[in-house]
């Protein structure tokens, strides 16, 4: 009989988590080591993403920090040949790394639209690509794994005045099932999937409500903040925990026949 409460553990893996220096990154980072995986934590901001790790080994976790900026190829190089000697291999990515702006589109620069998909779009086709790589038979580690992307509910739903980050995290979307399928017809024992959240109220989550009232969409930040509020059927928003506690499920073994997938954690917003 199978022990539903093993399958959920990621004892002896390793996982490399990018964008881990606050947020969904940390919280997500935080979740596999807790459930046993050690961890790799980069972010750009190298203050951040130790003090992450740290976090991690004071409450007995295995982890190692590192500075990574997602658009730059060599980097990525450097990030999984770090988790594998340091950490032993590499079993799960999450590619959590990410920016949004606001401008409507007749408004948006070409500048803004390409630096958000520089990061969001080419820092996970990075990701996957070397985390393929490594994960497949004959890579550095070599015994597959589960790849998780961070898309967004922006990926499958219209937005005022977010039309350039919508575009990428619908790329997320669409990139994660051509991996999904590539990397199960080519027998690499990976998985891919995508998380979709709502808002959750991260440093990120807070600048998405300035950014109504910026853009004149409501009055003031209370007023944006019920409006928002109003399209989670749920009656409330995401907390970062709900994201983590997905990104659990896809590296976990209780998700090894998910693929493809895309899990909409969002309140019931995409459904609405």
């Amino acid at each position: 009989m199978t022990d539903y409460t093993r399958v959920f553990r990621l004892d002896g893996k390793a996982a490399l988590v990018t964008g881990a220096a606050r947020g969904l990154g940390a919280e997500i980072a935080g979740a596999l080591a807790q459930a046993g995986a050690k961890v790799l934590v980069t972010d750009i901001a190298d203050d951040g993403a130790y003090a992450t790790a740290q976090a991690i080994r004071a409450s007995g976790g295995t982890a190692e920090h590192l500075v990574q900026d997602v658009t730059i190829e060599p980097q990525w190089e450097a990030a999984i040949a770090v988790a594998v000697r340091k950490l032993g291999g590499l079993d799960i990515l999450v590619n959590d790394a990410g920016i949004e702006s606001s401008a409507m589109l007749a408004q948006c620069s070409l500048e803004d639209f390409r630096r958000l998909h520089s990061v969001n779009v080419e820092g996970v086709f990075l990701g996957i690509k070397h985390a393929v790589r490594a994960m497949s038979p004959g890579g550095a580690a070599g015994k597959g794994g589960s790849i998780v992307n961070l898309s967004s509910v922006a990926g499958m739903i219209g937005v005022t005045a977010k039309g350039a980050y919508c575009t990428t995290k619908g790329a997320v979307r669409a990139l994660t099932k051509a991996a999904a399928v590539e990397c199960g017809r080519m027998g690499t024992g990976i998985r891919v999937n995508s998380i979709h959240p709502g808002l959750i109220l991260t440093e990120m989550g807070k600048q998405f409500v300035n950014s109504y009232v910026e853009q004149g969409l409501a009055p003031d930040r209370d007023a944006a903040l019920a409006a928002l509020l109003a399209l989670h059927p749920m009656g409330r928003l995401g907390e970062p925990r709900d994201i983590a506690a997905a990104a659990l499920y896809l590296a976990s073994d209780a998700a090894k026949w998910v693929t493809g997938a895309e899990l909409v954690v969002d309140g019931g917003v995409a459904a609405a």
